[in-house]
């Protein structure tokens, strides 16, 4: 999760004295990067994903599942002891927000097309997780630490959610949640700072609502919402803050809690780098839907089905006057709110979004873009804007320049005081904490100083895709990270044919739509009409025709091309099913083509019939522990590719049920 630096972190009031020295000192860094690397080119395709998972903690006798918060010195492991062992599979394993939390990616980027590998190293880093938490002795007799990889655990913030005694006999002051006690929390020092300085700048708890699904006895408010007198002003601030219909959270650990599926694909140079985010920005919202897997919130059934604006609201640092509200109660500190002294707040600027979002602006810099694409509210710095297109560094074009700009509209919420003086020439970490913390659906990630052109021993100019939502098995994430790949390839190889651009109104108004229920059955999404025309005409179509129309369809106008280019297929991906070589990629595009025409059911949709359908469900929108647990045991199930109650048949239908269970995976390193 970004920049983890070692050192003393400091609280927002101690640290935003130095707010514009952070800033103006990674705008240094960013040019002094620029200069270094700027001509670096004929990088080959690397590329890499990031899985996360949740540590759960089952109890088989009691029938509850809980988050896992008392075995998260596996990480320590994996980095000592351990770590020949991953080295030898090629994995490697990273802290993330929560403390039950793992992320895993390959050990050193894939080069290119994949075939089976992928999944491979995915269920190698699976059964290492599960190895390693089945060491760990239990309290219980029938109890077992299992890694799942799911986007929301459902009953987060609930009644006995945690493996934690008392969770409620002390106070969490740095959340200062009604849910969660601050045990989720990683324990690196950075993960608290972060949740309390968040906080405290916005001079408010963070405030999510999400829609509630209703039903016949749904109530018309969050009744798990409390009293407290714990905290002045946090605790009188609920009332005000809920919405009758809505499910309330109040912290952080409710959006950085959630677990998703992120790539990232080195581009040959800056320009390519370019051309890829830019292209790459309307299949963001899109991919959301198509891999919604997140349909309930604090033991509640939503009425949307992926995680995206609770991410975005449980980092939301906007003081009221940046978000043009007023605040919910009169101010409360000597400063006034956020921190900002009372004279200064009345002329700061306002800034539309959390710097948890859909991407803001494109980038430019080929033949087919146009400024006026960039047709929404973005509020710039213009200091940092003047600097970086005045320098005797290396001066950036305009839309370039106006891109980071943007980001440095955002304070630093994460300064490590050791790490307040650095050697501009060769440190990023300034940059990179205001880069790190700017959470948009896709990242632009320059290299650093070292990327000069002859040394290809570090990264270069690299492309982020950060929408998708983590999928239950192995086999789902490899479709997707290998989907995205392949459209990737798409893009580099042909990017003197192909024009993608939209209007960038239109992807946050796709963005929005994603978020639907069932979105990807039954609504209509901005998408080019031809990515061969050099105007930005788009229409609206159905998720079924984004995919599959054989004049403008992803798979007709970016899969086809680009497997006919590699010498797989004649004309059609289709033709993969009689291939030995690639078959199991045709299963990979199989799924993403049966979700995308309502052949098959979305995680979110999965998740949300067996709470619907369950016995112990009482029409009222709720998930109790019991179905929480069930649910649990069966995308265990289903992981495990066990279809012992035809779980794995409801989910991915019969022939790729069966193609699963009669084809072990073959790769052989």
């Amino acid at each position: 999760m970004g920049l983890l630096a070692a050192g003393t972190p400091l609280q927002w009031l101690d640290s935003r004295k130095y707010n514009e020295f952070i800033k103006t000192q990674g705008i240094e860094q960013l040019l002094y990067v620029f200069q270094a690397a700027s001509k670096r080119n004929n990088d080959p395709l690397l590329w890499g994903d990031e899985l996360e998972y949740m540590m759960l903690d089952i109890d088989l006798e009691s029938k509850n599942a809980m988050l896992d918060i008392n075995h998260d010195s596996i990480l320590h492991s994996f980095d000592n002891e351990d770590f020949p062992l991953c080295r030898i599979n090629d994995v490697l394993f990273h802290p993330e927000y929560g403390r039950f939390m793992l992320e895993a990616t390959p050990g050193k980027p894939y080069d290119g097309y994949m075939d089976e590998y992928i999944e491979f190293n995915m269920k190698n880093r699976r059964n290492l997780a599960k190895f390693k938490l089945d060491q760990f002795p239990t309290t219980k007799k029938k109890e077992k630490l299992v890694p799942i990889s799911l986007t929301v655990f459902p009953r987060m913030g609930c009644e006995d959610f945690l493996n934690m005694e008392n969770p409620w006999d002390h106070k969490n002051s740095v959340s200062r949640s009604l849910f969660l006690p601050d045990e989720v929390i990683n324990r690196h020092a950075r993960f608290p700072t972060l949740t309390g300085n968040i906080r405290i700048r916005r001079g408010e708890k963070v405030c999510i609502n999400i829609p509630m699904f209703k039903d016949k006895f749904t109530p018309k408010f969050d009744d798990s919402i409390y009293e407290r007198d714990w905290f002045t002003p946090e605790d009188q601030e609920t009332l005000k803050a809920s919405k009758p219909g809505f499910i309330y959270l109040d912290a952080m650990g409710f959006g950085m809690g959630s677990s998703c599926l992120q790539n990232t694909f080195q581009a040959p140079d800056i320009d390519k780098a370019r051309y890829l985010y830019d292209s790459l920005c309307n299949f963001a919202p899109i991919f959301l839907a198509a891999s919604a897997a997140a349909p309930a919130f604090k033991g509640w059934l939503a009425d949307q089905d992926v995680r995206w604006n609770v991410i975005s609201g449980a980092v939301d640092c906007r003081t009221p006057r940046e978000r043009n509200v007023p605040p919910l109660l009169p101010k409360f500190n000597k400063d006034g709110l956020g921190g900002l002294d009372e004279v200064a707040s009345k002329h700061v600027q306002k800034i539309p979004k959390s710097r948890y979002s859909c991407v803001d602006l494109y980038l430019g810099g080929n033949k087919f873009f146009n400024r006026t694409l960039n047709d929404t509210e973005v509020p710039i710095n213009e200091k940092i804007l003047k600097r970086l297109l005045e320098n005797d560094k290396a001066p950036l074009d305009y839309d370039l320049a106006k891109h980071f700009a943007h980001l440095f509209i955002r304070d630093p919420i994460s300064v490590f005081e050791e790490s307040i003086n650095q050697d501009n020439k060769t440190s990023t970490n300034h940059f990179e904490n205001l880069q790190s913390t700017n959470w948009q659906s896709l990242r632009f990630k320059p290299p650093t100083q070292e990327a000069i052109p002859s040394n290809k021993n570090v990264p270069g100019w690299r492309v982020e895709f950060r929408p998708l939502e983590v999928q239950l098995t192995d086999f789902e994430n490899a479709a997707y990270s290998t989907f995205i790949y392949l459209i990737v390839d798409c893009l580099l190889t042909f990017s003197d044919k192909i024009n993608n651009y939209i209007p960038m109104s239109q992807i946050w108004d796709n963005m929005h739509t994603a978020h639907h229920r069932d979105a990807i059955l039954n609504e209509k999404f901005y998408w080019k009409d031809s990515i061969d025309s050099l105007d930005f005409k788009s229409s609206k179509y159905s998720m079924n025709e984004i995919f599959h129309d054989s004049q403008m369809g992803i798979f007709a106008t970016f899969i086809n091309p680009i497997l006919k280019h590699k010498g797989f297929i004649q004309s059609d991906w289709q033709e993969l099913k009689s291939s030995k070589e690639h078959l199991r990629t045709y299963y990979y595009l199989k799924l993403i083509s049966d979700r995308t025409s309502g052949k098959i059911p979305t995680i979110a949709k999965y998740i949300r019939n067996f709470i619907m359908n369950h016995p112990d469900y009482k029409h009222d929108s709720k998930v109790s522990k019991l179905i929480n647990f069930d649910l649990i045991m069966a995308c265990e199930r289903i992981t495990d590719f066990n279809n012992s109650r035809n779980e794995m048949a409801e989910l991915f239908g019969k022939e790729i049920t069966d193609y699963l269970l009669t084809n072990k995976l073959s790769y052989e390193k």
